[in-house]
């Protein structure tokens, strides 16, 4: 089974609902790169020094100083069934430095179309309760009681990045930067394309396929 993957995809495309399954269902361990960043700095660790520096004069962490962070988290985790990379990288010169250091098996590319994606994300409405967080989606997924919660009765509101104008501005960055990456990891050799509209499960199974 392949152990080191990244995400790719657009927003909206069920990357995270997929990377949530292959950890609980698969015990793969998921690298957020924002988290990873914050603990740095929160335990006051070498390279959370560093990261520090960067973030309080408003700049980008280099390259070097996540991927340095990735390994070291590797190293702590021991032995795991497999490692997702989450939100990184973003941009072919990211995968070109995560390349020189760790050697990713697939990239698993959730393919949606723009104008499904602007109506899935648009349709999402989120609980504002920090120790609840729940997410809905009006066709898909909606609340028993319009508007309300299920879990906790809280007021559910659309996040400005739910918004139409938003969305489609998140696609427009992602189609710019990111969205290269497909090409990058097809020339390697590395690339399965899932059609990411449909059944959760079903959609899971091909990338249960897919790690084969």
């Amino acid at each position: 089974m392949k152990s080191m993957i990244v995400l790719l995809g657009p927003p909206g495309a069920g990357k995270g609902t997929q990377g949530e399954k292959l950890e609980t269902e698969l015990g793969y361990v998921r690298l957020s790169t924002g988290d990873m960043l914050r603990e740095a700095v929160r335990n006051g660790t070498e390279l959370g020094k560093k990261a520090k520096t960067y973030m309080d004069a408003g700049g980008l962490v280099p390259n070097e100083v996540i991927i340095n962070l990735m390994k070291e988290k590797i190293q702590s985790l021991g032995k795991v069934p497999g490692i997702i990379f989450d939100g990184f990288p973003r941009t072919v010169e990211q995968a070109e430095a995560l390349d020189s250091e760790l050697n990713i098996d697939l990239a698993l590319n959730f393919d949606v179309a723009d104008e499904v994606l602007v109506c899935r994300l648009t349709q999402r409405r989120s609980c504002p309760n920090p120790s609840c967080n729940a997410v809905y989606h009006l066709t898909n997924n909606p609340p028993k009681k319009e508007g309300v919660c299920d879990k906790c009765g809280s007021e559910l509101y659309q996040r400005d990045d739910d918004k139409e104008e938003t969305v489609k501005k998140r696609l427009d960055t992602y189609h710019k930067n990111t969205e290269p990456l497909i090409g990058y990891y097809e020339k390697a050799g590395k690339l399965v394309t899932i059609c990411g509209i449909g059944d959760i499960d079903g959609i899971f199974s091909k990338v249960k396929e897919a790690l084969q």
